[in-house]
């Protein structure tokens, strides 16, 4: 359950939180860990910065954050410097060179991150909205689950891409996940990513599952924005901490989500 206090954070009534929008960010959740939603943050980063949309990848994992060991990046500075109040947003955002895209370090491990306070929280979501007036795309890489922290920072993106898989724990948490984002932030914008499929047929049935379950209890038909097939050379690039676009770029995997990137693009024009 919820605490009364929580479900009171996000604004009511005709055009609540559009405000409050942060404007190009896209937020990356899935409800349940090991869906591969980092590595998808981090490839539709790199697909879309092949499309000329200049692109910060930020690490919202607050507390076990990876983007940075996924990429083999040696930062300097962190979230847990902006946290302090050591150095502002924009001080820690590191070029990462081979993706061509801006990278937002979290600090993995850090307690201090993960239950940051609710007003905190929301000035960090501010000063990212305010970054992103000097990207066409922020992508907000997501904790697993519906922690406070999760719900509050994708409630201000402007778009939330709920990445499942076909087993059943990650399509009955992608579903929690959803149904607590449209009951709080009720004018969020929601699209489902279906990876690991064993083909596009396979993905389109968990789609079809996870919408069915929308449509019936929420009264909601979530896009799909694309399916993601299995692909053995995904491990292989996180193992040698290279994105796939870079070490395997004709590889399906790499070809579905830059399929997902020019859509999204496409969708804003």
């Amino acid at each position: 359950m919820e605490n009364k206090e929580e479900l009171t954070l996000a604004p009511r009534g005709p055009g609540a939180r559009s405000s409050r929008k942060g404007k190009n960010m896209l937020a990356v959740a899935s409800g349940k860990g090991g869906v591969g939603k980092t590595w998808f943050s981090i490839t539709l980063a790199h697909a879309l910065s092949l499309y000329k949309q200049r692109t910060l990848l930020f690490d919202g994992d607050l507390g076990l954050a990876n983007i940075d060991i996924q990429l083999g990046l040696m930062v300097k500075n962190d979230l847990g410097s902006v946290v302090s109040g050591a150095l502002s947003l924009n001080q820690v955002i590191y070029h990462y060179d081979k993706g061509h895209f801006d990278v937002i370090a979290g600090r993995s491990g850090s307690a201090g991150l993960a239950s940051m306070p609710v007003g905190r929280l929301q000035i960090l979501g501010e000063d990212l909205s305010l970054i992103a007036a000097n990207y066409n795309k922020i992508i907000l890489d997501m904790g697993a689950g519906v922690e406070k922290p999760v719900r509050i920072l994708s409630g201000m993106a402007e778009k939330i891409i709920v990445v499942c898989t076909d087993e059943p724990t990650s399509l009955t948490d992608a579903y929690a996940f959803i149904k607590i984002m449209t009951l709080q932030y009720p004018r969020s914008s929601i699209g489902i990513v279906v990876n690991q499929a064993n083909s596009v047929r396979e993905g389109q049935r968990t789609y079809d599952t996870l919408l069915k379950a929308c449509n019936n209890f929420l009264k909601i038909n979530p896009p799909l924005l694309g399916i993601i097939r299995r692909d053995t050379r995904v491990r292989d690039s996180i193992r040698n901490q290279v994105s796939i676009i870079n070490r395997y770029p004709t590889s399906e995997a790499a070809e579905d989500v830059l399929a997902i990137a020019k859509r999204l693009i496409a969708d804003e024009q």
